[in-house]
Formats: structure tokens, C-alpha cells, sequence
């Protein structure tokens, strides 16, 4: 391997994680500089679009930046609301995390140290996975059973945390997921305020103060939730920035600086064996 392409972060697409309604899912792998690592941190990118639209590519600036500081990324593909209803969205999510379990030696990761992180939906889908590991009714048969879903960390940005079927912006979007005829214990059931608890993994949140599609007191009620309970939270401001604040590219680059400093703080590392 030349210096160049060793000092790059390589990308290999279109992999197939596992299988969602009948059809194959799709994901996109980043491998830090200097080929496959032995034993490296991994992230899980859920990309948004509320539930609806968007793509796995909205992610690969990500991929890059976290990949160049030592992470393996995988950028996952999930059912769209308009092909599926809740809770298929977050089957396809956990797929990928058992599929990256079971794949940790090819992946050259430690499966031990897999955090997922989301953006607005993707989001909103990394907190539940991240609550309701190895819940039966919730994990989805797209793959690798025995793998677990189980994750050391979660990030989310600007995601929705406490679904309603009326009252806000996202009301259109969020029916659409939900389907007709869903009940209030439906909505309760797809809101990450419902699975608070002391023993989640490490969250990081991340939200700015003018975002006008995930009201900013959404997270700010998660965070405050989740402290209260004891369990470790980090919450992150952004002033005078709207929704998707991060695409600006110096806020991209913070962004993904944070991720590194949070889960080098929160998630085990080889030093931590012992």
C-alpha cells in the first residue's frame, strides 16, 4: 500500500447487513487510514430525513471525519415510512448493529466498543435501540440473532424525543410512521422519553436553539430526565442555529471532534481490560 492511499480513510458500499421486508439492506463501511485495524472503536451512522426521506449518503461526511480519527464507520440503510410502518425502522437499525457484532473480525472492531449515532430521526432511532437491547418485540429478524444489539454509547442530533400524533411539525411525518389507527400507548411506545433509565449507555445530546422542526425543549426535557435518573448524559447547545445545524462544514468538523472526545470518555477501551 503506497503512503497516499494509507493515510486515507477507504469507504467499501453497498454491503449487505441483512435483510428487511423481504429485501436486502444496504450499508456503507469506513476503514480509518493504514487498512483494516485490529480491535478499533466502531460507530453506527443512522441518517435522517423524519422517517420518510434521505439516504445512507447523508452520512459519508461523517464516515470520513470519524473514520480519519481511528473509528470505524458503518453507515446504514433502513425501511423508509412509506415502505414500512414503526417498528421496522428500528428492526433495520438493530440489525446492523448485530450484523457489525457478528462481523467484528472482518470489521477489525471491537465488539465491545460499538456506539450508534443519529441524526433528527436517525437520531431518534439510535436512542430507542440503544434503551431496549435484547427486547425480543423490538430487535427484528434481518440477521444474526445471537449477535445482540446491545451498544457502549449513543449520540443523538436534534432528534425528536417525545412523539405525539398532533401539536407539532413533525405531526404529518410522524403519523406517516406510525400508520392509521395508532393508539396514544402506539406513540408512547416510539418516544425515547418512554425508556429512560439510570442503566442506559452513555448519550450525548446535541441540539441547537433555533431549530423550528425538533422544538430544542424536546431534548433539553431528555436531558433533564435523564440526569434526574442518574444516568450519564451530555448535552451540547448550539446557539443561534436552526435544524441540521451541522451540515455547515466548520460545525460538522466540531461535531464529530465532540464524538471523539465523549466516546473517549464514556466508552471502554483496551486499557479498561484489565
Amino acid at each position: 500500500m503506497s503512503q497516499e492511499k494509507a493515510a486515507r480513510v477507504t469507504v467499501e458500499e453497498d454491503v449487505v447487513f441483512g435483510t428487511g421486508g423481504g429485501r436486502d439492506l444496504k450499508c456503507d463501511v469506513f476503514t480509518p487510514p493504514g487498512g483494516k485495524p485490529d480491535n478499533a472503536p466502531a460507530i453506527l451512522l443512522v441518517h435522517g430525513g423524519a422517517w420518510k426521506l434521505g439516504d445512507r449518503k447523508q452520512l459519508k461526511g461523517y464516515g470520513f471525519l470519524l473514520g480519519r480519527e481511528g473509528f470505524v464507520c458503518v453507515a446504514s440503510e433502513y425501511r423508509l415510512s412509506e415502505e414500512a410502518r414503526w417498528p421496522a425502522q428500528l428492526h433495520d437499525t438493530k440489525t446492523a448493529i448485530r450484523w457489525m457484532r457478528a462481523n467484528a473480525d472482518q470489521l477489525g472492531i471491537d465488539p465491545d466498543r460499538i456506539a450508534v449515532s443519529g441524526h433528527s430521526s436517525g437520531g431518534h432511532m439510535a436512542l430507542i435501540a440503544a434503551a431496549t437491547a435484547g427486547n425480543p418485540a423490538l430487535e427484528g429478524d434481518g440477521g444474526n440473532p445471537g449477535a445482540g444489539s446491545d451498544v457502549a454509547a449513543v449520540i443523538s442530533f436534534y432528534a425528536p424525543t417525545a412523539l405525539e400524533p398532533e401539536g407539532s411539525m413533525l405531526t404529518e411525518f410522524v403519523d406517516l410512521l406510525m400508520g392509521p389507527g395508532a393508539s396514544e400507548d402506539d406513540y408512547r411506545a416510539a418516544s425515547p422519553m418512554t425508556y429512560v433509565d439510570k442503566d442506559l449507555p452513555p448519550v450525548m445530546l446535541m441540539q441547537s436553539n433555533l431549530d423550528d422542526i425538533v422544538p430544542r425543549q424536546q431534548n433539553l426535557n431528555l436531558y433533564s430526565t435523564l440526569a434526574d435518573a442518574g444516568a450519564t448524559v451530555e448535552f451540547h447547545m448550539y446557539d443561534g442555529e436552526e435544524h441540521a445545524f451541522d451540515a455547515r462544514p466548520e460545525l460538522g468538523r466540531e461535531a464529530a471532534l465532540l464524538i471523539k472526545s465523549f466516546l473517549n470518555r464514556h466508552m471502554p477501551g483496551p486499557a479498561d481490560d484489565g
